[in-house]
């Protein structure tokens, strides 16, 4: 039996796979294909729709027969909520993930950190991967209710869901007097930013239902306290409302503005400034999201842009690898020789970002304890000296290896001539949106 963390993987057996969450909770699953969006709402399985092709849910276990899901399915995301929609996930006992295979026997258990002012909680996502499939902890928040989830996922839904039983979906709080924008790829958002980006020489990007989601939840959290901020006044940043749609990505970019009256205004907005330019033209973004919200007290107008490159597995070997070469090249300039990646301290170096994510924290102990020794040792690194870098909020791998080699303390471990072996992790979310490690052995 294998304990995941957030972010760990798990190659599945072939076959059936059931997964549990025991307690006071209901489980409900989203099957889409790869863009993360549901074909119809039979896609949707919770408890008043508890089958699927594939898929059937039965009390708190959701069984899954991956061959016999429909045509094109690629993503089953599992996902726990509580069983009384009044009652906040954080008075609730931290929800347990157990997965097993055939015979019932467990294959993994998974317990995320226990959620705070999150209202729904994306629990693991089971995906396709190549011939064969595999888990992935997630234990990421959500705090727009199972319907809001739903919608974000392209689920059809209405609040006065028919019983029985008589329960809706979600006890969303009567909104703040907003007044949401119209779409923005019908108000030409799209054209204009293209335009945008081919005079730069950058390639299009195409609009993603996720990060217009997001922008839309985040533009409304500052039309309602009345001011720009990238953490919102419900203490949730721009970058936990992304990833909490289900969009994982490499690298991320934000523009949050007040004043303009239309996207033209709000794309000569992001023109005028070096950095704001910069973000708009990078070649490295393929997708793009955009709303804006109006607030009626005040008629100020709050906007929010969203850029990303989503993380798939070879874009994580790649950014990994680029901070390698670079850490190598410094080292290289001091006459030292290169590092060799080791597999075990990357596994140790990718659990800690996603950690710091999954638990709100930014240290090199971890809240129970550990230190970076005690987790390579744990993922079977057998180095017997260990220097851990962390870092978070730079956005590229050049980024983040020139802030380690500006800081003396990151410096030294870099260019500590006994260490031969090192290992990459990164994760994107939080409160900072990018979380860095960096694990060195000797």
């Amino acid at each position: 039996m294998t304990d995941l963390v957030p972010g760990g993987n798990l190659p599945l057996p072939g076959g059936i796979v059931t997964v549990r969450v025991p307690g006071p909770f209901d489980v409900s699953a989203l099957i889409t294909d790869d863009d993360g969006r549901v074909r119809g709402d039979t896609d949707f399985v919770f408890y008043n729709q508890p089958a699927a092709p594939g898929a059937r849910l039965t009390g708190d276990t959701l069984t899954l027969d991956p061959a016999r899901l429909r045509a094109g399915a690629s993503r089953v995301t599992v996902v726990a909520s509580p069983a009384d929609p009044g009652t906040p996930l954080g008075r609730l006992p931290a929800p347990v993930l157990d997965v097993m295979g055939a015979g019932g026997r467990l294959l993994a258990r998974f317990a995320p950190p226990r959620p705070r002012q999150e209202t729904v909680l994306l629990l693991a996502e089971i995906y396709r991967r190549g011939t064969g499939w595999k888990l992935r902890a997630l234990g990421q928040g959500y705090a727009d209710g199972l319907a809001g989830l739903a919608r974000d996922f392209g689920v059809e839904v209405t609040d006065d869901t028919p019983a029985p039983p008589p329960r809706p979906l979600s006890s969303r709080a009567p909104a703040p007097p907003l007044t949401p924008s119209s779409p923005p790829d019908t108000d030409g958002f799209l054209g204009l930013v293209n335009s945008a980006r081919a005079e730069a020489g950058s390639p299009p990007v195409a609009l993603d239902a996720r990060l217009s989601s997001a922008a839309r939840a985040h533009a409304a959290a500052m039309a309602a306290s009345g001011r720009l901020g990238v953490e919102g006044p419900d203490g949730v940043s721009v970058y936990q409302r992304l990833t909490a749609t289900g969009y994982s990505y490499v690298t991320v970019g934000e523009h949050l503005v007040s004043g303009p009256r239309a996207p033209a205004e709000f794309i000569d907005h992001c023109l005028r400034t070096a950095q704001s330019r910069k973000t708009l033209h990078d070649p490295a973004f393929t997708h793009a999201g955009l709303a804006h919200v109006s607030d009626s007290r005040s008629g100020d107008t709050y906007w929010t842009a969203l850029w990303a490159r989503p993380l798939t597995p070879t874009e994580l070997a790649r950014t990994a690898s680029e901070v390698v070469d670079l850490t190598n090249r410094e080292r290289t300039r001091q006459g030292l020789p290169p590092l060799a990646v080791d597999p075990r301290l990357t596994t140790a170096a990718q659990a800690h970002s996603a950690d710091m994510i999954a638990r709100a924290f930014y240290s090199h102990t971890a809240p129970d304890g550990s230190r970076p020794w005690d987790r390579a040792a744990a993922a079977g690194a057998t180095r017997r000296s260990i220097g851990e870098n962390i870092a978070c909020g730079q956005r590229s791998p050049a980024e983040v290896v020139a802030g380690w080699m500006n800081s003396p303390g990151h410096r030294a471990n870099i260019l500590t001539p006994g260490f031969t072996h090192i290992g990459i992790g990164f994760a994107g979310g939080g409160a900072a949106g990018t979380y860095w490690t960096q694990l060195l052995g000797a």
